[in-house]
């Protein structure tokens, strides 16, 4: 009976609202004519907040949605001022997923091939840009919302979040979200939220790896903020050169994933911060980083 509760209230989520709020940010007003921000963004000390604003339509990626978060991410990713990102939302609903009404056929099939192609960009850009992306994840995420924590590097959820790929009961199965969880749940795991649209708890997300941590409500923030901080006190090169190699790796076979590692391995070491970072352990001091991409030596 519980199950089938949860599984009723993820439906219900999944489905859209098309109501519309009002914002008053930073120092800039929202008018009920004027639309808010889907997302809004701030940063300081090395640390990006990129958060979804639309909790009254469950923060769904619409294509808006998406070029919004897409653009949130790639402005000055490359910027020595920035160390981390962290994803989170407003509201009850971390994302529901895309926007059914965007993919109804009236939108017509060039329409729909530009909104899943959008979402591949996002997803695959957390991949690849030089810097963590955390996840913080306060309430219900499902289909390319659970797709958009699977593609995160970390993600840190809070005990009452749950985790679903509902699309197969809508008609829609749910193939593109599947690609990120896939790769970060076992098989069988995958398989079951894939054919069944049953959401799993977040401690279950953590047990089969989707989340690396769960914690209560009330500490979602200072757990967060606490790995992005731990994050921007290392050398931001070394960072980098490790989030690419491990992407590249994991897509290889076991001989070839410890040709690229090893061959990086060497290539760390020659890069100033990765001398340094030596002979601060060896003379039992702390490294004083120059988050340069300089080479010590060839």
């Amino acid at each position: 009976m519980a199950a089938r509760c949860l599984l009723n209230r993820t439906a219900a989520v999944f489905q859209l609202s098309f109501r519309t709020t009002t914002l008053r940010t930073g120092t800039r007003s929202y008018s009920d004519t004027e639309p808010e921000p889907l997302t809004l963004k701030h940063q300081s000390d090395g640390i990006r907040r990129i958060i979804l604003n639309n909790p009254k339509k469950r923060n769904a990626l619409s294509l808006s949605m998406l070029e919004s978060l897409r653009e949130n991410i790639e402005t000055d990713v490359d910027s020595d001022d920035l160390r981390v990102i962290i994803i989170s939302a407003k509201g009850p609903v971390f994302s529901s997923g895309h926007d059914l009404k965007e993919l109804t056929w009236t939108q017509g099939r060039g329409h729909h091939t530009k909104v899943f192609d959008t979402c591949s960009q996002v997803m695959t850009l957390i991949q690849d840009i030089p810097v963590p992306v955390v996840a913080m994840v306060n309430g219900v995420a499902t289909a390319a919302g659970c797709q958009l924590v699977a593609s995160c590097d970390i993600a840190v959820a809070t005990e009452n979040s749950t985790f679903a790929t509902p699309g197969v009961n809508v008609g829609l199965f749910c193939s593109t979200p599947a690609v990120a969880i896939g790769r970060a749940v076992p098989r069988k795991v995958a398989m079951e939220m894939l054919f069944t649209g049953t959401p799993i708890s977040a401690h279950d997300a953590l047990l089969h790896g989707l989340v690396s941590k769960v914690v209560p409500e009330e500490r979602l923030e200072a757990e967060t903020l606490a790995i992005a901080r731990r994050v921007c006190a290392a050398s931001r090169p070394v960072v980098a050169l490790g989030k690419a190699t491990f992407q590249r790796q994991m897509a290889q076979g076991r001989d070839a994933a410890y040709a690229t590692a090893s061959a990086v391995m060497v290539d760390n070491l020659s890069l100033r911060d990765g001398q340094e970072g030596i002979r601060a352990f060896i003379e039992k001091r702390k490294p004083v980083w120059s988050h340069s991409s300089e080479r010590a030596h060839d």
